[in-house]
Formats: C-alpha cells, sequence, structure tokens
C-alpha cells in the first residue's frame, strides 16, 4: 500500500479514536464540575456562534453537532502527523507509543491555547477548569495511541512490541 495512504487511513482510525475518547472525557469531567456532559462540547462551536455557545447545556444541531464536527476534524487534523511521525520512526515498545501520543497531544494543547485566536480554540476553557482540558489532553493522548495500534492491526501491520 502506498506511503500516504496508508498514513491517512491511520490517520482517520486515530483520529476518530481520539476524538471519541477526548469527548467522552470532556462530557465526564464536565459533569465532575456541576456541567452538563454537553457544555464541552456545545462551547467548541464558539468559532461560529460566539461565547454564547458555551451556555448551552442540551444537546442540539446548531452547537453540539457543530462542535463535535469540528472537535473531530480537529482530532483528525493531529493524527496526521502523528501519523507521519509513527510512519517515519515506528515505536519499538507500547510505552514508545504512549510517549509519542503524549508529545503530540501536547503539541496540540500547546498551538490550541498558546498560538491558536481565541476564536479558534476549543472552547472548553469557556465551562471547564484548567485541570479539566489538562485531563482531556491527557485523554486524547489515549485516544491517539490506543487509535495507533487499532490502524496498525486493521491495515496488516507486523509490528511486535516490547
Amino acid at each position: 500500500m502506498d506511503r500516504w495512504l496508508r498514513i491517512g487511513l491511520s490517520a482517520l482510525v486515530t483520529g476518530t479514536a481520539a476524538s471519541v475518547v477526548s469527548t467522552a472525557a470532556l462530557a465526564l469531567l464536565a459533569q465532575g464540575e456541576g456541567k452538563s456532559a454537553f457544555h464541552p462540547t456545545n462551547a467548541t462551536s464558539h468559532w461560529l456562534h460566539g461565547d454564547d455557545a458555551a451556555s448551552h447545556g442540551e444537546p442540539d444541531a446548531a452547537h453540539t453537532l457543530i462542535g463535535y464536527a469540528t472537535h473531530h476534524a480537529s482530532a483528525l487534523f493531529w493524527a496526521v502527523p502523528f501519523e507521519t511521525w509513527l510512519a517515519a520512526r515506528p515505536p519499538r515498545t507500547a510505552g514508545a507509543l504512549l510517549r509519542d501520543a503524549c508529545a503530540m497531544s501536547a503539541i496540540a494543547a500547546v498551538i490550541d491555547y498558546g498560538a491558536t485566536p481565541k476564536r479558534l480554540t476549543p472552547g472548553w476553557e469557556l465551562v471547564l477548569s484548567k485541570r479539566s482540558i489538562a485531563a482531556t489532553y491527557v485523554a486524547m493522548a489515549l485516544g491517539l495511541a490506543a487509535g495507533a495500534l487499532v490502524a496498525r492491526r486493521w491495515l496488516g501491520a507486523r509490528q511486535e512490541f516490547r
């Protein structure tokens, strides 16, 4: 299989896993802070609806669907450089894979909240504590690592970890 096709397919799987795991984490963390499970996902639609999007706690197409689609697209975006890195430097251990996923997630966090204009941030800062945001990026790393493992198995990569 062509290298870029393999990277693209792997990124679809890996990004989807990262999106699902981090969205679940956002929902649980929001509930732990006394908010609706939908608040963080709705807040992500703030690029379109403004900061008022964070005040919507119920699911609806305008906020939840747009917010999740935006978050999913972002996870797919971050999965591409992650999978490109893994293709160039395959990890030899599960620990190395997790290390690489943590590094990618940390890079995403720094860019999302340090280099991105406020209107284009994930919007979670509008409803969650910094601690919960950090925990979400940890969940993203776990999703990236799990997705990479699934992608390798699905695409038939014969990579054994020590």
